[in-house]
């Protein structure tokens, strides 16, 4: 399925657990540090650097690019280390979340509620996921190197949907299809 960002509901209500999805559009990137800052923010009543508003981040550390490309290799990264944060994050009105990885039942609540939804991303694929990037900035917290926030322009991004908002997992549904009794 081919969904473009900002995320609305009615997208969000039509994606599954186990679905493919290509994502075009912007989405951001940030890992445990920038949510760290954005959650305080958040906490204090103070603006974040992005709307979150119906936008995806992908939790990835990038490689440094080549001359000519906008980004080096673009894997993602265990997404557990955001479970923390990613609540309030939702509550702020994020809709998607990119990494690898389980998330936890407090997570996977969160999603139902705020009608957001979990994809994964390939672990060892970062050159290839990196093809599907067409820009890439820093937005904030530069000082942060690897784990500043950044806006990424992304057209095809290849994913399949974890976490749905019906509470689906395509990790559990896998392991249950190929186990063997």
């Amino acid at each position: 399925m081919e969904i473009t960002t900002p995320l609305s509901e009615k997208v969000i209500e039509q994606l599954r657990a186990g679905d493919k999805v290509s994502i075009t559009g912007t989405i951001y990137v940030g890992r445990d540090a920038a949510h760290k800052r954005m959650v305080a923010a958040l906490d204090a009543g103070d603006p974040l650097p992005f709307d979150p508003e119906g936008q995806i981040i992908y939790y990835m550390g990038p490689a440094p690019a080549k001359p000519g490309d906008p980004i080096g290799s673009a894997g993602p990264t265990t997404s557990y280390r955001m479970d923390p944060y990613a609540p309030r994050m939702m509550e702020a009105g994020l809709k998607g979340m990119i990494g690898k990885g389980n998330r936890s039942m407090p997570v996977r609540e969160a999603m139902q509620k705020y009608k957001a939804v979990y994809f994964g991303a390939i672990g060892g694929a970062g050159a290839l996921i990196a093809k599907s990037i067409r820009r890439a900035e820093v937005v904030a917290y530069d000082d942060l190197g690897a784990e500043a926030l950044r806006r990424l322009e992304v057209e095809d991004f290849p994913a399949i949907v974890v976490n749905d908002i019906y509470g689906g997992d395509a990790y559990q549904d896998g392991l249950e299809e190929y186990s063997r009794e």
